[in-house]
C-alpha cells in the first residue's frame, strides 16, 4: 500500500459519501487520502457530547431498511434503539395515534377511528404500502415522476389526511411542508419505513461515520485540512501543501462543492433548526415521534431520544429534541418554550435548554431525484454526495460507492 503522501486517489470531504467511497476503493486495493476541513469526520452526521447528553447535529435517524446502510454498517455493533412505528399527531389540542397496523395490529382500531383522515384515507395508506413494497426499489425510480403533493392528491388522499399526517411527517423528513419534493423520494422513504425501523445508535448518529472510518488504514484521513483549490491532477490545501494522485473525488456537501467546482448545477438547500432540552421527566412514555398536525406554530416535531436509546441522557434525566423546518429559529427559543407548554403543560417550564443548531444546508432540494449512475463527474473531477442521489444517508453511501466503482473501472 502506498503512503498517504503518494495515494492513488484524493478525496475532498470526510462525510458519509467520502468515507463510503474510500471504503470501496481500499477494498479494491487502491490507496486513498481523505482531506476533511473540520476537526472531525462525519460532515452533517456528527454528535456532540454536552453535560453527559448526546446531541446529534440536527434531528436525524437511521432507517434500518436502507440497502446501502445494510451493506456498510454492523448494526449489532451500533446497538440501535428503535422508534415505535407510527406517530402521535397533535391536532385540535390533543394527540391522535397513527400506528403501523402491520407491526402494531393491537393499535389498528385506534388509528382507524382517529380524526386524522377518513376511513377511505386509511384504506389508501394500506394500498400505498402494498404498492411501494412490491417489486424492487429501482421500480420506484423508474416510474413517472411528479411532486409528492400532486402524487398524494392523485392517489385520492383527503386534505385533512395530507395536512394532518403527510405534511408534518414527510415535511419533517424533506424539510419542507409544501411537499414539492419528488414523489420518488416519498415512495422510497415510505418503503424504508415499511420494511424496517427508524433507529438511533447508542453513541449517537456520529457513530455511523466513526464505524466507516474504523475500517480504513491508519493515516488515511487528515482533519483540519481544508482544500483551497482543485488543480490539474490534485489539490492545494489552504496551508499551501499540494497533493497529486491519479484521481480526485469531491465529496463535500453541495455548498462547499460549488466553491471548488463552480460548474456543478445550482441546488437550493433545505435548512432546519434543532433545539435540545434536558428534563427530569419525559413528556411521553414511549419512543415515538410527535408531530404538529396543523399549520400553526413553529414546531414541526418533537421526540425524546433518551427513550429510544438510554445513553442519550445521563442518569435518570431525559433529552428532548425539537425540530423546526426550513428556518433559523434560534432567536425564538422563548416562542418554542411557549409552544412546548401548550403541547405538554407546565412541566416544560423546568426544562433546561442545552443547545440549538441551525443547519442551513441540511438537505438538497429534490424536486427531481438525480440518477446516481449518470452524475459521477464535473469538469473531469469525480463528484459524490447525497445531492447526486436520493437526499438521504442511503443516497450519500450509494453515491460514494458508485463513484469508487467508476474510478476502479476507468483509472489504472
Amino acid at each position: 500500500m502506498q503512503s498517504v503522501q503518494n495515494p492513488d486517489v484524493l478525496i475532498v470531504g470526510g462525510g458519509l459519501a467520502g468515507l463510503a467511497c474510500a471504503r470501496q476503493l481500499i477494498a479494491a486495493g487502491r490507496s486513498v487520502c481523505i482531506f476533511e476541513a473540520s476537526d472531525d469526520i462525519g460532515g452533517r452526521v456528527r454528535t456532540d457530547r454536552i453535560d453527559g447528553f448526546l446531541l446529534d447535529r440536527g434531528f436525524q435517524v437511521l432507517l434500518t431498511a436502507y440497502p446501502e446502510a445494510q451493506k456498510c454498517f454492523d448494526y449489532d455493533a451500533l446497538s440501535l434503539g428503535t422508534f415505535e412505528p407510527g406517530a402521535l399527531v397533535r391536532i385540535n389540542g390533543k394527540f391522535e395515534r397513527v400506528a403501523d397496523p402491520w407491526r402494531r395490529p393491537g393499535q389498528a382500531l385506534s388509528t382507524l377511528f382517529s380524526s386524522i383522515g377518513s376511513f377511505e384515507d386509511k384504506m389508501r395508506v394500506a394500498q400505498l404500502r402494498k404498492q411501494v413494497t412490491a417489486g424492487s426499489v429501482a421500480d420506484i425510480f423508474a416510474s413517472k415522476e411528479t411532486s409528492s403533493i400532486d402524487f398524494l392528491r392523485a392517489y385520492g388522499f383527503s386534505h385533512s389526511m395530507i395536512a394532518g399526517f403527510f405534511e408534518p411527517f414527510f415535511g419533517g423528513i424533506f424539510l419542507e411542508r409544501q411537499l414539492s419534493t419528488s414523489d420518488h423520494m416519498l415512495q422510497f422513504v415510505f418503503r424504508m419505513f415499511s420494511d424496517g425501523y427508524a433507529a438511533l445508535p447508542a453513541e449517537g448518529m456520529g457513530a455511523l461515520p466513526r464505524q466507516l472510518a474504523a475500517g480504513l488504514p491508519p493515516q488515511t484521513i487528515r482533519t483540519g485540512a481544508k482544500v483551497a483549490r482543485i488543480i490539474k491532477g490534485g489539490v492545494t490545501l489552504e496551508s499551501g501543501e499540494k497533493f497529486f494522485a491519479k484521481a480526485t473525488v469531491l465529496a463535500t456537501d453541495f455548498s462547499s462543492a460549488t466553491t471548488l467546482v463552480p460548474s456543478i448545477p445550482e441546488i437550493r438547500p433545505k435548512g432546519t433548526t434543532c433545539f435540545y432540552f434536558a428534563a427530569d421527566r419525559a413528556p411521553v412514555d414511549e419512543p415515538i415521534l410527535l408531530l404538529n398536525g396543523t399549520s400553526q406554530g413553529m414546531i414541526n416535531s418533537v421526540c425524546v431520544p433518551s427513550l429510544i436509546s438510554r445513553s442519550y441522557a445521563p442518569g435518570a434525566s431525559h433529552l428532548i429534541s425539537v425540530s423546526v423546518v426550513d428556518q433559523d429559529a434560534r432567536a425564538n427559543v422563548g416562542k418554542i418554550m411557549e409552544e412546548l407548554g401548550e403541547w405538554f403543560g407546565p412541566d416544560t417550564q423546568a426544562w433546561k435548554p442545552l443547545k440549538s443548531y441551525w443547519i442551513p444546508y441540511a438537505l438538497p432540494e429534490q424536486t427531481r431525484v438525480p440518477d446516481p449512475n449518470t452524475q459521477l463527474r464535473e469538469d473531469g473531477i469525480y463528484v459524490c454526495g447525497d445531492y447526486r442521489s436520493t437526499a438521504s444517508i442511503n443516497g450519500a453511501l450509494l453515491s460514494g460507492r458508485l463513484t469508487a466503482e467508476a474510478i476502479c473501472a476507468e483509472v489504472n
